[in-house]
């Protein structure tokens, strides 16, 4: 009898962990690629007017693409999905999935036709205070029409990829949005210098990219045993139920989304290139939350959504209880490193051509004030589809609307002393309010969560970040001696920086005790010398 709770845990680990690790590794291809199209755009429009129009018009599309690629549809279809494989078989299952196709093809046509109609509305609700410069508006209501077609794009990828993460396929989906990203790199390097107007070629490229994003879902799709079949049928009893649990699920993995556009707005009101900074400085957060929450997420979602299934309430605590430990394990360290080495990391990125030092040192500061939230925002990403594998979509509604106030709130408050940098702040404090509050919610619903073994193995990792803290700390001294102006020199001071500081982790870590560490090593052990299908 106890091997049986140790079996359990270690199978536990072994699902997640894995999944996590494809994910993650094809999440690093998609964020360095993310990081060289922000090089790019940073190189051509630094952090001004145009920049700023694009990043409001972009922040639209590239929010849904986060909603339902990485949060409210995965999250609403993948238990139905899985109920359904499980008791009425795979062609049921399938049936379901073309049906939710069709319909979903006829809601996001709409959808898409509305927005591009509404686009001057919608920028000014976003960014109001791009009316007082003088083309700033109209270039934003410009791009956002003609990037709006890649929200019915990636609605239909989404689906895809919630389909083939519930077979346990996760190697393709997480590689679709490297296709977007490829795709406006060669926008932004081959045709946009070429251009009169050099940001559209970029926005057209998005569109582009979304077509990709699907295309490279449907031979993975085909190989599973779908076959092409759009069955609209918005009464199906199964397809309103998903689109039940889809629509809260939207307000509640959203909570992050809105605190960016609550910052975003009043950024608007700041000095011009704020808003361009806060996208700059949120892009490197999305990083490790992409690495760690979105990647130990999704594999841990089908593992909990099958254990409710099967009525296993210990076998879907595990899984939390696993995924909480590894996120903070990985959170804490990356929290750590984008605080300490802000400058340098801003500098190497983005620091050339129009991008300037005082854009630099304004990003680095507001990467700082987003980066004391990480740990939060990676743990609310694991948190919501607890909920939402327990068909429960409306405790994250509730928690997120709080903490949408508690972000208002902070922001009007900190605004005024501390600019952007206080809107940065304001993020994470939200952040932070909305998982206390999923915690309570959780353990009120499913019982004790093991938060002494979380809050215990979390102060291990805090004690083994201590050394790195120290050494970011002395390098931030040496830092006006150290730093070289040419490429090749920042990246090799930067490489050995964050190469000591993982050293110092790895090696704390292990002496401290931390068994997420181990975890770490024996999946490492295990896929050595494999490739994922």
């Amino acid at each position: 009898m106890a091997s049986g709770p140790a079996s359990s845990h270690s199978k536990s680990v072994r699902q997640i962990a894995s999944a996590a690790g494809i994910v993650g590794l094809a999440t690093l291809a998609s964020r360095v690629l993310g990081f060289v199209r922000d090089m790019a755009i940073a190189w051509l429009f630094g952090a001004g007017m145009v920049a700023d129009a694009f990043f409001v018009a972009f922040r639209i599309p590239s929010t849904l693409r986060e909603l339902l690629g990485e949060g409210a549809l995965s999250a609403a279809f993948i238990p139905a999905f899985t109920r359904t494989v499980t008791r009425e078989g795979r062609e049921a299952a399938w049936r379901l999935a073309s049906k939710v196709l069709g319909t979903l093809v006829v809601v996001l046509a709409a959808v898409t036709a509305t927005g591009m109609v509404l686009a001057p509305w919608i920028v000014q609700a976003l960014a109001p205070g791009f009316g007082q410069v003088a083309g700033k508006l109209e270039l934003t209501v410009t791009l956002l029409r003609i990037m709006f077609p890649y929200i019915f794009l990636v609605g239909l990828a989404a689906l895809f990829m919630a389909t083939l993460n519930s077979l346990g396929h996760f190697l393709t989906p997480a590689l679709s949005p490297t296709v977007l990203n490829a795709v406006m790199i060669c926008a932004a390097v081959l045709v946009a210098p070429r251009s009169s107007s050099p940001v559209l070629p970029i926005a057209v490229a998005v569109v582009i990219g979304g077509i990709g994003q699907l295309a490279i879902q449907v031979p993975a799709a085909l190989r599973c045993g779908w076959r092409p079949a759009f069955l609209v049928a918005p009464g199906d009893p199964a397809v309103r139920a998903i689109a039940r649990l889809m629509l809260p699920g939207v307000a509640g993995l959203a909570v992050t989304q809105i605190n960016v556009f609550v910052g975003m707005l009043l950024a608007s009101l700041l000095s011009q290139g704020s808003v361009a900074a806060m996208t700059y400085a949120f892009r490197l957060v999305q990083f490790p939350i992409g690495m760690i929450g979105v990647a130990i997420a999704t594999g841990a979602l089908p593992v909990m959504a099958a254990a409710f299934a099967r009525e296993a309430m210990g076998d879907m605590k595990r899984a939390l209880h696993d995924s909480l430990r590894l996120s903070l394990f990985l959170a804490f360290p990356a929290m750590v490193g984008l605080t300490i080495f802000a400058v340098p990391i801003i500098g190497l990125l983005f620091e050339r051509g129009a991008f300037t030092r005082s854009a630099t040192l304004l990003t680095a500061s507001i990467l700082s004030a987003y980066a004391v939230g990480l740990v939060f925002y990676v743990a609310n990403r694991i948190l919501a589809p607890a909920f939402y594998a327990m068909h429960d979509t409306w405790s994250p509604v509730a928690t997120g609307m709080a903490s949408v106030g508690v972000n208002i709130a902070t922001s009007l408050l900190l605004m005024g002393p501390l600019g952007a940098v206080g809107l940065g702040l304001a993020t994470a404090a939200a952040a932070a309010g909305n998982c206390l509050q999923l915690v309570l919610r959780l353990r009120r619903r499913v019982g004790l969560l093991g938060g002494r073994a979380i809050l215990w193995a979390a102060a291990k990792v805090m004690l083994a970040c201590l050394p790195m803290a120290v050494w970011g700390l002395a390098m931030r001294l040496w830092w006006p001696v150290l730093e070289v102006s040419h490429l090749p020199g920042r990246l090799a001071l930067l490489v050995v920086q964050l190469g000591v500081s993982v050293a110092l982790f790895g090696a704390t870590a292990s002496l401290v005790g931390c068994e997420e560490l181990g975890w770490a090593w024996d999946l490492v052990r295990r896929r050595r010398g494999q490739v994922p299908s």
